[in-house]
């Protein structure tokens, strides 16, 4: 099978580069899947699930990504995550301690800014989430 290079990057690391088989993205439109040769595209993902597969292996590598942008080119996808986690980095209870202390600071806000960085938190925590509910549908 044909395959492209992948980027993901989050605003503090490199979360993971090398090559896949496909992408699947959690686009503002709608999940999007991409295989190598697509057309060139720019769209902005939300908080979700990215979705790797890499050859040779049986398993996706999983992502939670709490928005951003992707750029695809017919061999290169790049991923630019405000927040970025690998699947297996993630931590479920302090994801829902996260989401609940999100929820907390969004009932309490009082001005503009502190209901941004509520929203924001409670993003990446949604994101954190639906990747560990991803991940345990898949072990069954």
């Amino acid at each position: 099978m044909s395959k492209m290079r992948v980027e993901v990057v989050s605003t503090e690391q490199l979360i993971f580069s090398g090559e896949a088989e496909f992408v699947v993205a959690p686009a503002t439109e709608g999940e999007i899947g991409v295989y190598p040769q697509h057309v060139p595209l720019l769209t902005r993902i939300k908080p979700g699930v990215l979705r790797l597969k890499v050859p040779g292996t049986k398993e996706e590598v999983l992502v939670a990504v709490s928005g951003g942008m992707m750029e695809v080119q017919p061999s290169l996808i790049t991923v630019l995550a405000d927040t970025a986690i690998r699947g297996e980095d993630l931590d479920e209870a302090r994801a829902n301690e996260a989401k609940r202390a999100a929820e907390d600071a969004l009932k309490h806000a009082t001005d503009d800014m502190s209901t941004a960085k509520a929203h924001a938190a409670l993003a990446v925590a949604i994101a954190e989430l639906k990747t560990l509910d991803y991940l345990k549908k898949r072990a069954h």
